[in-house]
C-alpha cells in the first residue's frame, strides 16, 4: 500500500503538475479516485506509468496527465451536465461525476461498458447513466455543460459544438497520424464558438468518426 501511494504521489509531482495542472481540487481527486481499480488485471503496474494502457478494442486508457489535463480545462461545476463519448476504463467518468451535476457516458463496446460499470460501482456514482452505442457522430438532442471525445477525430463533427448550451465547452482531439491538436471548444453564443488549442498529443481514434473526402482524379 505505500509503494502504492508513492508511485501515485509521484505520479501527481512528475507527470501531472509539470503538465500545467495545479488545481487543488483536481489534484486531491486523483487521491481519492484510484486509478489502480480502473485498470485491467494483469496491468495494475501501469497504473502511474506515463503511457497509455490498452484496453482492447482499440481502446486505451489516456495518460494520466492528459486525464488531468481535460478536467482542470472544463472548469466544471456542481451544476454542469457532462455527454462522455467513450466510456473505457471509466476511471474519466468516474473523475467527471465527482465534479459536474450529471454524467451521461456512451459505449460502443457492450463489453467496456460492463466493464467500466463494474470498476464504478465501488464509488457508487447515482450521478452517472451508461449508455451503449455509437455516438460518434452525436447523442440525442439534449445540451450539455461539457463533453469530452474519448477518442480523436480527423474532423469535428458539427453536431457536439452544436449539442453545447451556451457558455458550453468542448474537449476534442482533432487530427489524424501524428498530427493531432487538443482543442476546447466553447460556444459564447447561438452562432458563435471560440476555440483554443490546448497542447499537441495524440490517441486513438474515435471509431467510426468522420474521415476527410478522399479526393477523386
Amino acid at each position: 500500500m505505500q509503494n502504492m501511494e508513492q508511485a501515485r504521489f509521484n505520479m501527481i509531482e512528475q507527470q501531472i503538475r509539470p503538465c500545467e495542472v495545479l488545481e487543488a481540487r483536481i489534484l486531491e481527486l486523483l487521491h481519492k479516485i484510484r486509478r489502480e481499480h480502473f485498470v485491467p488485471d494483469g496491468k495494475k503496474a501501469l497504473a502511474f506509468m506515463d503511457m497509455e494502457i490498452p484496453l482492447g478494442y482499440g481502446v486505451s486508457m489516456w495518460q494520466p496527465k492528459l486525464e488531468a489535463r481535460v478536467l482542470q480545462e472544463l472548469h466544471l461545476t456542481r451544476s454542469d451536465r457532462v455527454l462522455e463519448v467513450g466510456t473505457g476504463s471509466g476511471y474519466l467518468t468516474a473523475l467527471l461525476s465527482a465534479l459536474a451535476a450529471h454524467v451521461t457516458s456512451v459505449e460502443i463496446e457492450p463489453v467496456l461498458s460492463a466493464m467500466a460499470k463494474a470498476h464504478l460501482h465501488a464509488y457508487q456514482r447515482e450521478n452517472v447513466a451508461l449508455e451503449i452505442g455509437d455516438a460518434a457522430c452525436g447523442w440525442g438532442d439534449e445540451k450539455y455543460d461539457a463533453i469530452v471525445l474519448t477518442g480523436s477525430v480527423p474532423l469535428l463533427p458539427e453536431v457536439f459544438q452544436n449539442s453545447l448550451k451556451i457558455g458550453g465547452r468542448l474537449f476534442a482531439i482533432v487530427g489524424s497520424g501524428a498530427l493531432m491538436e487538443a482543442r476546447l471548444i466553447t460556444r459564447v453564443g447561438p452562432d458563435v464558438f471560440e476555440t483554443v488549442n490546448i497542447m499537441e498529443t495524440s490517441v486513438a481514434a474515435l471509431k467510426n468518426a468522420p474521415q476527410p473526402a478522399k479526393f477523386v482524379f
